[in-house]
């Protein structure tokens, strides 16, 4: 692929206004996503699936035109994928509303993201869950041989992260999937940092439900996606009610629709549906692989990068195959924060510090306070990563 000629689809790119290291926060959208959310409200801009007028069915054909292509871009179907506003919604309709009557034990790890694991904490703080952690090492792996002794016949469910926000690194999950459904348990993937980066297929990965947000992958803010195997999404109870998920209603009984609509409460966000199935289009026309095979280039230039600064210390397995084209690091002697502040005054680099909203996790790591993060992506270039070399060890000097 050439990030060149795609950066030219970026108005912000574009206009030169920053270096962009900060997309497993958010990325950048290109023109193709902005024009067809423009093309909502100036050629439809009504309801789907309630009035009768011609602007009203004209929502209705580009809404679920739209749930076709977000599906079809992980290999699901259609009546399989809930709209949401993002992952931590689809990650709380989950562990929320899954069946725990006959088994109590949900299973996560310390490098979860607060959005999967804040749920789970509220589930048991509820007293109608009791949560376990997965062995993990200090890199970031997992301790493999433990996997089949956590797991068993009175875990509920399984929710683990496809890639980590702090590391750039993948879950054992063909394994993990695997035991869970040997011993009964259902399987809840945060996607957020997996389906942006790599080709992921629902069907062959097997798991139960997939979530992920529009806004990692080239999409606008406030739409995501739970998929959800069909029979796995009509054992959820209720969520959010109201109108649209319902066949009727009177005092006292209501009847509820069939899932995906069970669960779309209200006005959807038709303009960013929209504008995420343009997102998948302009993905899809990459080719994830092609994705992959960039970020890998990506990774390794900046593993190479980070590590020849001096004090420069890496979160993570040091291996580009190992992860996606992201980096959490400290320098010694200055603050992650400092460092992150200094690479925007001098080099107009965007990038992220902190604890990422995943603080057990970079606790576990040996980062307790914070790290730097520089996580790209497809428009991202090698002339950039030297660029940002250069200035990291401007700043390294500080700290010596």
């Amino acid at each position: 692929m050439d990030a060149d000629r795609l950066r030219e689809d970026f108005p912000i790119l574009k206009a030169g206004k920053a270096i962009y290291f900060d997309s497993a926060c958010t990325t950048l959208k290109p023109r193709q996503v902005l024009e067809a959310e423009r093309a909502y409200y100036e050629q439809a801009s009504g309801c789907a699936g309630r009035s009768a007028h011609a602007l009203a069915k004209k929502t209705s054909e580009m809404f679920e035109s739209s749930r076709e292509k977000a599906a079809a871009f992980v290999n699901a179907a259609p009546e399989e994928l809930v709209w949401v506003k993002n992952t931590t919604e689809a990650l709380n309709l989950v562990i929320r509303s899954f069946d725990y009557s006959q088994r109590k034990k949900i299973l996560t790890t310390r490098l979860e993201h607060h959005s999967l694991l804040l749920p789970i904490m509220e589930q048991q703080r509820r007293g109608i869950v009791k949560m376990e952690l997965l062995k993990t090492n200090p890199d970031g792996s997992f301790d493999e041989q433990s996997i089949a002794a956590t797991i068993d016949r009175s875990t509920a469910l399984v929710a683990i992260h496809h890639t980590t926000n702090t590391t750039g690194m993948r879950a054992p999950l063909e394994k993990i999937i695997k035991i869970a459904h040997d011993n009964g348990a259902a399987v809840l993937i945060d996607g957020a940092q997996g389906v942006p980066h790599s080709g992921v297929d629902f069907r062959r990965l097997g798991a139960d439900f997939l979530a992920f947000s529009g806004h990692k992958m080239l999409g606008p803010t406030g739409i995501g996606c739970l998929v959800g195997k069909s029979e796995s999404l009509e054992k959820l109870d209720s969520f959010i009610v109201g109108g649209e998920t319902v066949e009727s209603v009177h005092i006292g009984k209501v009847q509820f629709m069939k899932a995906p609509k069970r669960f779309e409460g209200g006005i959807q966000n038709y303009a960013g549906a929209i504008g995420l199935a343009a997102a998948c289009d302009y993905l899809s026309k990459i080719g994830m692989k092609n994705v992959e095979e960039h970020e890998k280039k990506l990774a390794k230039r900046m593993i190479e990068a980070v590590q020849s600064v001096p004090g420069a210390a890496i979160y993570g397995s040091p291996s580009s195959e190992k992860r996606s084209a992201l980096v959490s690091f400290n320098l010694k002697g200055v603050k992650h924060h400092q460092v992150a502040l200094m690479c925007d005054s001098l080099s107009k680099i965007a990038l992220r510090s902190g604890v990422f909203c995943a603080q057990p996790a970079m606790e576990s790591l040996g980062a307790p306070e914070g790290a730097v993060r520089a996580s790209l992506y497809v428009y991202n270039t090698e002339k950039e990563i030297s660029l940002f070399k250069e200035t990291l060890e401007k700043i390294a000097k500080l700290g010596n």
